[in-house]
This record gives C-alpha cells, sequence and structure tokens, in this order.
C-alpha cells in the first residue's frame, strides 16, 4: 500500500510540475503582431534540469538510525502484530540474529559445510620475466616457502641484470595465514629494522610482532598487483609494500581476509568460522574487513584472468602486454590469396572483429613504471 502510495506521490507531482510549465508559458495567438524592427528579442527562458530522486534507503541503513529502545519496540510490534505470529518464535529469532550477524560481520564470520567440495580451479604457480629488457614481472602464485626460495633466486638473477623496476603480482594468492611467510616475502624489499606489521587479538597482550631483521635485495621501483582475490598473508604482503617499500598498488580491491580464523563445529556438520585476530600495518589503513584499496584502480574480468595466466604460464605475459604490429595486405598476400588481416584472427562474435586479450591491469603497471623510469636519471 505504501509502494503505492508513493507511487501516487511522485505521479503527482510531476503531473503537477508539468501542469505548471504548461501554466506558465504565454498563450499563442492566431496571429501574433510581428515585432518593430528595433525592437529586442525576449531572452529564452532557462530550461529547469530534471531532478533525480534519492536513492531509497537500505533497511541496513534504518536499523542503524534505531536506538536501544526503539529497536525493542519494533521487535515487540513484530512479534504482536505481524500476519503470522508463529513465524517469530523464539527459535525463528535466534536464526534472524544470527543470519544478521553473519551479514554483519562480513568476512569475520562465516558458516560452511564440513567437507564440502569446492570448485576445482587451476593452481596459479610462480612465474617470472623481464618484460622489454627492463622491467621484472614476478607472479608469486602463492605465499610458501617454495615461492620465496624461486623470489630469492628471480631478484638476484634481476640484480645481476641490472633490472631497477618490478611488478609483483600478487593477484589469486588466496587465503593464507602463514603471517610468518608474509613477514619473511617483505623482508626482500624492506629496510632493515622496520616495524612490519602486528598480529594482535582482543587482548593487546597477546599481539605478535613482525620486523625486517634483514637487508633488502631489492631497492628499486615496486608495483604491486592485486584483486579480490587476494587475500590474508597476500594482502598483508600488499600493504607492507605499500607502507615500507613505497610501492604502488595497481588493481582491484583486496578480500580484507587479513585475520586468523578459529573454526568450531556446530553438529550437523556445519562449522562456524570466525576471525579471532587481525593482521595490522602501524600507520596504514585497517584491512580487515575492507581490504586493501588500490592507488590505482584497474578491472580485468576474472574468466579473463584465468586464461591469461594459463596461457602464460608457457609463453609468457608479454604478448598480453604490448600491442603487436598488425599485419598488412600486401602483393604477395595477393597473389598467394591471402588476406593477413583476417587469416589467423579470432572472430569476437560482434561485426566480425578479432579478438585481442589483454591484461590491462598489467599494462597499467607497466605504463607507470616506464613513466616513472623517464623521469628519474639513471633507470631508463
Amino acid at each position: 500500500m505504501k509502494r503505492i502510495c508513493a507511487l501516487g506521490v511522485r505521479v503527482g507531482i510531476g503531473l503537477i510540475s508539468g501542469l505548471g510549465a504548461w501554466a506558465q508559458a504565454p498563450a499563442v495567438s492566431p496571429s501574433p503582431t510581428p515585432l518593430p524592427a528595433t525592437a529586442a528579442k525576449p531572452a529564452a527562458k532557462p530550461v529547469p534540469k530534471p531532478t533525480v530522486p534519492p536513492a531509497p534507503a537500505q533497511p541496513a541503513d534504518l536499523v542503524n538510525l534505531l536506538n536501544e529502545t526503539q529497536l525493542e519496540q519494533a521487535v515487540a510490534l513484530l512479534k504482536t502484530q505481524f500476519l503470522n505470529p508463529a513465524s517469530l518464535n523464539e527459535a525463528e529469532l535466534r536464526r534472524a540474529r544470527l543470519e544478521g550477524l553473519l551479514e554483519r560481520l562480513g568476512p569475520g564470520a562465516q558458516l560452511f559445510r564440513e567437507n564440502a567440495s569446492a570448485p576445482i580451479e587451476a593452481p596459479v604457480r610462480f612465474l617470472a620475466e623481464v618484460l622489454d629488457g627492463k622491467i621484472g614481472y614476478i607472479r608469486l602464485g602463492s605465499v610458501d616457502a617454495a615461492s620465496l626460495t624461486q623470489l630469492d633466486a628471480v631478484l638476484v638473477g634481476f640484480k645481476e641484470k641490472g633490472v631497477q623496476s618490478v611488478v609483483l603480482d600478487l593477484r589469486s594468492v588466496g587465503y593464507n595465514a602463514d603471517y610468518e611467510q608474509a613477514a619473511a616475502f617483505a623482508r626482500r624489499f624492506c629496510e632493515k629494522g622496520k616495524l612490519l606489521f602486528r598480529v594482535q587479538k582482543p587482548s593487546a597482550k597477546q599481539e605478535r610482532i613482525f620486523t625486517s631483521n634483514q637487508d633488502p635485495i631489492f631497492t628499486g621501483t615496486l608495483v604491486v598487483l592485486t584483486d579480490q582475490r587476494t587475500a590474508g598473508a597476500g594482502e598483508i604482503l600488499a600493504a607492507i609494500l605499500r607502507q615500507h617499500a613505497r610501492a604502488m598498488i595497481v588493481g582491484a580491491r583486496t578480500a580484507g581476509q587479513a585475520v586468523e580464523f578459529s573454526e568450531v563445529s556446530l553438529g550437523a556438520g556445519v562449522i562456524l568460522k570466525i576471525a579471532v585476530a587481525e593482521a595490522v600495518v602501524p600507520e596504514a589503513e585497517a584491512i580487515y574487513p575492507k581490504g586493501v584499496k588500490p592507488d590505482i584502480a584497474v578491472t580485468l574480468p576474472a574468466e579473463q584472468q584465468a586464461e591469461i595466466f594459463a596461457v602464460s604460464q608457457e609463453k609468457g605475459v608479454s604478448q598480453f602486454v604490448y600491442e603487436k604490429e598488425r599485419p598488412r595486405l600486401n602483393e604477395a598476400a595477393l597473389i598467394a590469396n591471402l588476406n593477413p588481416e583476417i587469416d589467423g584472427s579470432t572472430p569476437s562474435g560482434k561485426n566480425g572483429e578479432a579478438t585481442v586479450l589483454k591484461d590491462t591491469m598489467l599494462q597499467r603497471a607497466v605504463d607507470l613504471l616506464t613513466a616513472l623510469a623517464y623521469f628519474q636519471p639513471g633507470k631508463k
């Protein structure tokens, strides 16, 4: 009923507004008297800009406006006046409370089934190469001991080759609470003696402190790539590198799961996962629950990113970064009855255009490093 009334009010306002404009318009006579030659033309009336109605408030926004007394009153009214009071018994109210808490706590609390089969995804493996002979690219894949060993070897190789700019790709580094390893990775880029981050529980006495206790291997210009799946140790690493290695972050906001979880069985095969500790970088924005915000936001569809990762594992990432010169129709091709502008391309389904797969996030990072090198003597 309220929606109908509101719609009626909006329609009424629209009609009144329209009629008002019509009523104020000057009447046009059948035979208008011509103006004298010296008379000034009447000024054109400004056209009013259409007003955009405000977006309707979300239920959570309105609930947050209520004080404790109003909340109790609202629940009491629902229990006594709702047309189906049996659906608001104490058990249902407890379920509603838990459902609301899980929604509000976001990544901090989750319910899931024990031994539930997760979708099988291709693993993201470590990859490193030098782009255009001057920019190092490293895709970690995961924050673990094996990747750390490979990282050390690659950074030493970059140093020998004179590579002074690196893109560290943390995309699809899924949730991992091994913050010891995150600190080990960060020490390869951060100055010795720095307080990197803390893992703290509600009681301050239970916090763990991680510092940089060695000289960094790489001290050049650093850009970090992140996406929505960068979680846990991966996103704390991104935040540390921005804070202590002056890294720029390009991509999408991270998952907001820089926490440690405790898992409790509730029976019936249901597990409650609760965030019990939080990883915090001093003097930086909190990572939980909103994630690490990139300095330069760039989007890339997940399907395209997965395809790029799969192909680049065998053939490298350069093909997804730099534009290749398109083949042109020439005399030799005409004699061979070929059209190099068409042959070998993959139709996109729209106007027969060829599909060109590009890693827009990595492209933006490379552009950024190229621009920075131009203005830094000795790094061109």
